[in-house]
C-alpha cells in the first residue's frame, strides 16, 4: 500500500525478514507458530514478500480462507486470497472480485457469518472509492455489487462488520469513522461513530471495543500507531489507548484486524526498505492488558 490519503499510508525503512515458511503444516496459520506478546511477521515469504506492500488481513470464520491487500510498484491495489485444503494453503492469488470493472480492489473483509465479503474499490484516487460486496458460499463467490446504501454517498473504505451485521467504515473525505446499523441485511442509515480520533477502525464481534490507527503521541512525522477504544456503559467510547510497544514501534503501524476467534491481532508495519508495509501478528492479549478496570469483562 503506497498512498491513498495523505494521512493514511505512511513510509518507513528497514529490511524484511527473509525466512520463508512452508505452506504445509498442521497449524491453521500457514503452519506458523502463534505469537505471544511480541509481534512477529506473518507468513514471511508466502504472504509477506519483498517488494509488495501488504495490509488488511481477514480470515473466513472457519479459518480456511485468508484475504489481504497487496500493492506492487505500479501502485495498483489487489485483493489476494489463499485457501486451506487438506492442511495445505494455496499460493496467494489475486481474487479479481470485480472482474476488471474497477482498477483497484482493496481491504476485503469476510463478515462474521461468512456469507459476504465486503471490500473497497475505485478507479481514480479521491473520486470514486466505494464499498462493494460479493456473496460467499462454499468455494464460490457471486459477481461483485456496489453496496446500495447511503454509505456510498461518501468516499469510503475499510468496511468490516460486527456479529450482528452492523457495518463499520472510514470516510476518506471527512477522515472519520462511521457505522451503519444492519436492518435486515440492508444499511439505510449511517451514524458518526463518535471516537475522539482514529481511522481504519476494526470492530470487535460484540462491539465492546474498536481498534484504530492514529498519529503517534507527540509525533510530527505523521507515522501512526495502533490504538483501542472501549465501549463505555453509557454507550460512548473511551479515549483511544495506545497498545504500547508490543505492537507499536518507531515505524508506522496501520490497518488493524482480528482473527475470527479474537485470539490474534493483525496489522501492518512500514519497515521494509522503501517504506513498504509488512503484515505482523501478535496475541490479542495486548488489548486485554490495556483495558481499564472499569471495562474488565
Amino acid at each position: 500500500m503506497l498512498i491513498l490519503a495523505g494521512v493514511l499510508f505512511l513510509n518507513a525503512c528497514n529490511t524484511k525478514k527473509q525466512d520463508s515458511l512452508t505452506t504445509e503444516g498442521e497449524g491453521t496459520y500457514f503452519g506458523q507458530e502463534p505469537p505471544g506478546m511480541t509481534a512477529e511477521i506473518f507468513a514471511p515469504g508466502v504472504v509477506s514478500v519483498n517488494g509488495r506492500g501488504e495490509y488488511a488481513v481477514s480470515f473466513s470464520p472457519d479459518l480456511d480462507e485468508m484475504y489481504f491487500t497487496g500493492e506492487w510498484e505500479d501502485g495498483v491495489m489487489y485483493v489476494y486470497f489463499s485457501k486451506l485444503k487438506n492442511k495445505k494453503w494455496s499460493h496467494p492469488e489475486k481474487a479479481n472480485l470485480t472482474k476488471g470493472r474497477k482498477k483497484n480492489e482493496f481491504e476485503a473483509f469476510v463478515n462474521p457469518g461468512g456469507d459476504k465479503i465486503y471490500f473497497a474499490a475505485y478507479d481514480t484516487i479521491f473520486s470514486d472509492e466505494k464499498i462493494w460486496y460479493v456473496n460467499r458460499s462454499g468455494n464460490s463467490r457471486s459477481d461483485a455489487k456496489i453496496l446500495d446504501s447511503p454509505i456510498n454517498d461518501d468516499l469510503v473504505f475499510y468496511p468490516n462488520a460486527a456479529k450482528n451485521g452492523d457495518l463499520f467504515y472510514t470516510s476518506i473525505s471527512k477522515i472519520k469513522m462511521y457505522y451503519a446499523p444492519n436492518k435486515n441485511g440492508t444499511y439505510p442509515e449511517v451514524h458518526e461513530l463518535g471516537i475522539e480520533y482514529g481511522i481504519h477502525g476494526y470492530i470487535s464481534l460484540s462491539q465492546d471495543f474498536i481498534l484504530v490507527d492514529a498519529p503517534k503521541d507527540n509525533d510530527k512525522t505523521k507515522k501512526r500507531d495502533i490504538y483501542v477504544c472501549f465501549k463505555q456503559k453509557d454507550g460512548t467510547w473511551s479515549k483511544p489507548i495506545n497498545l504500547g510497544n508490543s505492537v507499536n514501534s518507531d515505524f508506522g503501524e496501520t490497518c488493524p484486524s482480528l482473527s475470527p476467534d479474537g485470539k490474534y491481532l493483525f496489522f501492518s508495519r512500514y519497515n521494509e526498505e522503501g517504506g513498504i508495509s509488512i503484515i505482523y501478528w501478535v496475541s490479542a492479549e495486548v488489548i486485554a492488558r490495556v483495558r481499564p478496570p472499569d471495562f474488565k469483562e
